[in-house]
């Protein structure tokens, strides 16, 4: 398959590091102009600088905003006024004891999260129905369907990603705009590898021992017994976001090596 975007506007959210950094690489070789962001201005330069070295034909831009506030997600849009794709990756995981949290911690957690896909689909939408073609792609988690008790806040928000991403793709049915989500496992992005590189530090075991443990204990149901790689997630993205995947909508799409026990 070969998957060909040239001509078409991408905006990854979050694309400085991990999933989203692949995502954006994944869409700049299949031609499309992609809109890396990032919260500060040095992180977004940094990747820009990296990707153009690694693809120097690549149409490459990129916007410092923080998608956690309402400014920030209008300085995006300012900035970036249309787009053929938006892949809305931007989100965190703290890993958090329950009882211990207060309302803010939820509801910062939850505009980060949620709300930088919901203000970025409310603005970019509109547009690609106007023009009858559009990709819109939410990053959710395995942990939206298996909730993990160390991070309640966390799997709701994916969760709830899953319920926003079939509701547009009900909203704009038709219309030659697609939404799907893309459903990850344990996955060596930034957040996870940094926290396996300071258990294995503290454990005094290499990083591939931790990773292991991390499976064994949290996870034992993955069929591929490894984390995927950032490119692996990437690849689905880059295919939900093609021409070739037009009756592709509604869906999640899973990337979770297996973690998640349903053929469903």
């Amino acid at each position: 398959m070969n998957i060909e975007l040239k001509g078409r506007k991408a905006i990854v959210t979050g694309s400085t590091a991990g999933i989203g950094r692949a995502i954006a690489e994944g869409l700049a070789r299949a031609g499309a102009a992609v809109v890396v962001n990032g919260r500060t201005q040095e992180r977004v330069a940094t990747t820009l600088r990296e990707l153009r070295a690694l693809l120097p034909d690549a149409d490459l831009t990129g916007i410092a905003a923080d998608l956690a506030t309402a400014e920030g997600s209008a300085a995006l849009a300012a900035q970036a006024p249309d787009a053929d794709i938006l892949v809305n990756n931007v989100g965190t995981a703290r890993p958090n004891g329950f009882f211990e949290q207060d309302d803010a911690a939820w509801l910062d957690l939850f505009q980060l999260n949620v709300m930088s896909g919901v203000r970025a689909a409310r603005h970019y939408m509109p547009g690609m129905v106007e023009r009858r073609w559009g990709r819109v792609v939410f990053i959710s988690s395995e942990s939206a369907l298996a909730i993990p008790k160390e991070m309640i806040d966390y799997g709701m928000t994916k969760t709830a990603l899953l319920a926003v991403s079939r509701g547009l793709a009900e909203l704009v049915g038709g219309t030659g705009v697609t939404v799907n989500a893309v459903v990850p496992g344990p996955t060596d992005s930034e957040i996870l590898g940094g926290w396996m590189k300071a258990t294995a530090k503290e454990q005094g075991i290499t990083q591939a021992d931790a990773e292991h443990n991390f499976l064994k204990s949290l996870r034992p149901t993955t069929l591929i017994n490894r984390f995927a790689t950032t490119e692996e997630v990437a690849n689905m993205v880059v295919y939900a976001c093609s021409e070739q995947a037009s009756a592709t909508t509604g869906a999640a799409l899973r990337v979770d090596g297996g973690v998640l026990r349903s053929i469903g």
